[in-house]
């Protein structure tokens, strides 16, 4: 199967968008339209530090990935953050989830980033069994509260 990587453009929204509602639905998530909507734009403007690309195999998307630059306060660079990872079911274990993250592995050496960290839930086997094979477990346990 032959799955090419690409940044998004304008005219990906129709293709992305059901990615993006397959991925808050796999969390059991839901955002108002208008939360989406600025995401989707955040993506197109270059002087935002969120960015997207879609796994397309032909003409279907089958997979989107989306990271954030940002500061940090342990080292001068800046930092990778992969907040989203989504691949459709029934492209799963086909290495698509690999090769998004493999992007975005490129992005962030491209821009010079420290490092690229990410969070998943606990629930999520399948997805941790690539990260062991890929990344480093940090250790660290997430908190969060919600204003």
């Amino acid at each position: 199967m032959t799955i090419e990587i690409r940044p998004v453009i304008p005219a990906d929204h129709a293709a992305w968008l059901p990615l993006w509602l397959g991925y808050l639905d796999f969390y059991q998530s839901a955002l108002p339209t208008e939360t989406s909507a600025v995401t989707w734009q955040r993506f197109l403007d270059p002087s935002e530090p969120t960015h997207a690309a879609l796994a397309w195999r032909g003409d279907q998307a089958v997979g989107l990935v989306q990271w954030i630059f940002h500061r940090s306060n342990w080292s001068v660079e800046n930092s990778c953050y992969l907040q989203d990872l989504f691949v459709a079911a029934d492209t799963r274990r086909t290495g698509t989830g690999r090769r998004l993250i493999e992007h975005v592995y490129a992005q962030a050496r491209a821009a010079g980033a420290s490092r690229v960290h990410w969070l998943t839930h606990e629930s999520n086997g399948n997805a941790m069994q690539l990260y062991q094979r890929i990344a480093e477990r940090s250790g660290f346990i997430q908190y969060r509260k919600n204003l």
